[in-house]
């Protein structure tokens, strides 16, 4: 049974709501890559390769972020069976303070050959600079 490009980014998906890293980089190309078009200070442009993306995420998953839920998520597939547009909202929890937050986010998935080879995450810097400072006071 082949499965869909659907079906692996709803993988990614439910693998990056529960921070299992080792499950989103195994839906990952080994040349593939995370990138965030607009993110706050000091935050990556962009991971690439399993080494890479494994680092960065468990950073992630140690100690910024709890993932709470995923709403409104809305998976638009589109005339390119490769590309998988998603839409939705992340309600998490920033764990040094313990303060709710919320973000709306687009991601882009670019697959090939059954992997992921571009995810690009379209995030609000905002929400994230206003947590990251609540951490960090000037």
């Amino acid at each position: 049974m082949t499965v869909t490009s659907r079906e692996i980014v709803e993988r990614a998906l439910r693998a990056g709501r529960s921070l299992d890293v080792e499950a989103l980089v195994a839906l990952m190309a080994p040349d593939g890559y995370i990138e965030w078009p607009y993110r706050p200070p000091g935050a990556p442009a962009r991971v690439q390769g399993h080494a890479e993306i494994r680092a960065h995420l468990t950073r992630v998953a140690q100690g910024f972020l709890r993932f709470d839920d995923y709403r409104n998520v809305v998976i638009h597939e589109t005339t390119d069976p490769d590309v998988v547009i998603v839409e939705y909202d992340v309600h998490a929890t920033v764990l040094k303070t313990g303060a709710p937050l919320d973000q709306s986010v687009i991601a882009v998935f670019h697959l090939r050959n059954g992997q992921i080879h571009a995810y690009r995450d379209y995030i609000n810097p905002l929400p994230l600079a206003e947590a990251y400072g609540k951490m960090h006071p000037q």
